[in-house]
This record gives C-alpha cells, sequence and structure tokens, in this order.
C-alpha cells in the first residue's frame, strides 16, 4: 500500500525515525511522497533514494559520528581562536562532512539534484534568518531565483539541519543578496500540515513519526537564568508552530516516539545507544500499527 509519511527533526534523535521506517517497510507500505526536518530530512531522502531499512540501519552502523564534527582550523595560536571564528562564521562546526556524506549516499543509488525525483516527491523545509521565513525545498527556491531542479538535494538537507550555532549556517545567493539559512526546526519541526491539511482531499494516507512521547506532553520549561531563556526560547519557536496545527484527528495518524533523554547534539552517541534508539523507534511503530486504521 502506498503512503505519504512525514519525519520529524532530533538530531542525533533520528536514529530512532530508521527504526520506525523499518517496522513500516516490515508490513508492506510504500512511501509515494516524504517530507522532512533536520535529521527528518536524512531519512526521507534515503527513502526516495531506494535504501530499504536494513540498508539504512548497517549505514548508521558504519557511521562514525564524530567525522560530522569538522572544525575549522585555526591559524591563529591561542585558545580563544575558537571563539573568533564562532563569532563571525555562527557555527561551531563547518557542516561540510555531513553534506558529503549525505551527498555519497544519495550518488550511490544516482541522486544527485532534485531533477532526478519526481516533482514533490521529496520536501525539506528550511529556515530563511535574512528574510523572518519558513523555506519549503526545493519548491520555494524560484523565489531566490534558482532552479529548484538543478539544486543539489545534498545541499537542501545540509540547510535542513544547520542547528544554530552548531553547525555554521548555509549562506544561499539570490537576486536580492545573501540569505543565512539555518534549521527547518526553527520554524517547523514536524511538517505534516504538507500532505495532511483541513478540508483538503487527501491522495493517500498519511503518516507521520515524531520524535516525543505526544504532541500534548511537554514538559515545562524551567527558567532561572539567561542560558535556560535562550533554551526556552528555541524549543518554543520549533514547537510552538507544530503544535497548533496538529489537532487529536492528525494525532491517530502519527508515531510518536519517546527519546527523551537523549540530546539532539549527542554526536558522541555509542553503539549502545544507537541501537536503543533503533529499537525504541520500532517498539514505537509496532504499537501504534495495533490501533491504526486507514
Amino acid at each position: 500500500m502506498k503512503i505519504d509519511g512525514v519525519f520529524s527533526g532530533g538530531g542525533i534523535k533520528g536514529f530512532a525515525l530508521v527504526g520506525a521506517y523499518q517496522e513500516i517497510e516490515r508490513r508492506g507500505f510504500q512511501f509515494e511522497r516524504v517530507a522532512g526536518t533536520s535529521a527528518g530530512s536524512i531519512v526521507a531522502a534515503l527513502i526516495v533514494a531506494g535504501y530499504r531499512g536494513n540498508e539504512m540501519n548497517q549505514l548508521l552502523a558504519e557511521l562514525n559520528l564524530s567525522e560530522f564534527l569538522d572544525t575549522r582550523k585555526r591559524i591563529i595560536p591561542f585558545p580563544l581562536a575558537k571563539w573568533f571564528f564562532f563569532y563571525w562564521k555562527m557555527g561551531i562546526y563547518k557542516g561540510n562532512e555531513l553534506e558529503k556524506w549525505v551527498e555519497g549516499k544519495l550518488a550511490a543509488k544516482g541522486l544527485r539534484t532534485f531533477s532526478d525525483l519526481p516533482p514533490q516527491k521529496l520536501r525539506v523545509i528550511a529556515s530563511d534568518l535574512s528574510n523572518g521565513q519558513l523555506v519549503v525545498l526545493p519548491d520555494d527556491l524560484v523565489k531566490y531565483g534558482i532552479s529548484p531542479g538543478s539544486f543539489s538535494i545534498a545541499k537542501a538537507i545540509r540547510m535542513s539541519c544547520s542547528i544554530p550555532y552548531f553547525f555554521e549556517p548555509v549562506k544561499l545567493n539570490s537576486m536580492d543578496g545573501t540569505n543565512i539559512i539555518v534549521d527547518g526546526g526553527v520554524l517547523s519541526n514536524f511538517p505534516m500540515w504538507l500532505f495532511d491539511r483541513e478540508n483538503v482531499q487527501k491522495l493517500r494516507p498519511v503518516i507521520g513519526i515524531k520524535l516525543s512521547a505526544s504532541e500534548y506532553e511537554h514538559e515545562k520549561h524551567q527558567i532561572k537564568n539567561a542560558f535556560q531563556l535562550f533554551g526556552a526560547l528555541f524549543e518554543t519557536m520549533k514547537d510552538a508552530h507544530d503544535s497548533r496545527y496538529i489537532s487529536r484527528k492528525h494525532a491517530k495518524n502519527i508515531i510518536f516516539i519517546p527519546t527523551e533523554g537523549t540530546l539532539a547534539t549527542e554526536f558522541n552517541l555509542t553503539d549502545t545507544k544507537k541501537q536503543a534508539l533503533l529499537n525504541l523507534g520500532k517498539e514505537s511503530a509496532e504499537k501504534f500499527f495495533k490501533s491504526w486504521c486507514y
């Protein structure tokens, strides 16, 4: 049976998305169209490239996450040099290795640009801070004077995964200058609204996979200092848009995966914890399908 799928962001916690995908695949479902943000955009891209669940599992098993932490070489020999680069580059890590990894895995299946895919087969979310707006890739590239078909899929994934201050933002040149693009989770961490909208007939069933225990259970933020204020601000921006959109009607089509206890930037994740996240994704999907009706 063909379905559409949406994968949420969540950084390293995205290992759980692969576990859920394996269970979805095992039950005979095939994704016709997919969308995702951040880590979810990576999984979505691998799906449209043709990777099976067991292949993804193998890719992750072989993956050395620390390789993605590509700092800039410093020619200034003093401890504060990294903060100097952080100030001007706006991120601790370059993010180039992440893009190269995605590019290589997609190229191995014959995917390079969006022209290699049917229209709307894959859409990912990014955030344009220069213009203060959400960006759907590749659809919105025309607004920047860029041909959607010629745009690199790996570059789009890199844009969607640019966690603010962690990875350097992507600078997208357009007709009106340079635009600073960061993680799509800043504005929409779970873009189920792309496929499942009120008063719009769906083409096929839509299943969302979200890295949270429930859309309606949100731990109250403890704000007692400036750092906690920043964290709460970022989390609110990340979740508020999607929380307002998703109703009980939509929630019945969402696989919720409770990944509390794992940080989105935990790039030193052990093999044991990787497997635990994969298993958690599978178990959450199994539980979902016991009651799901389409």
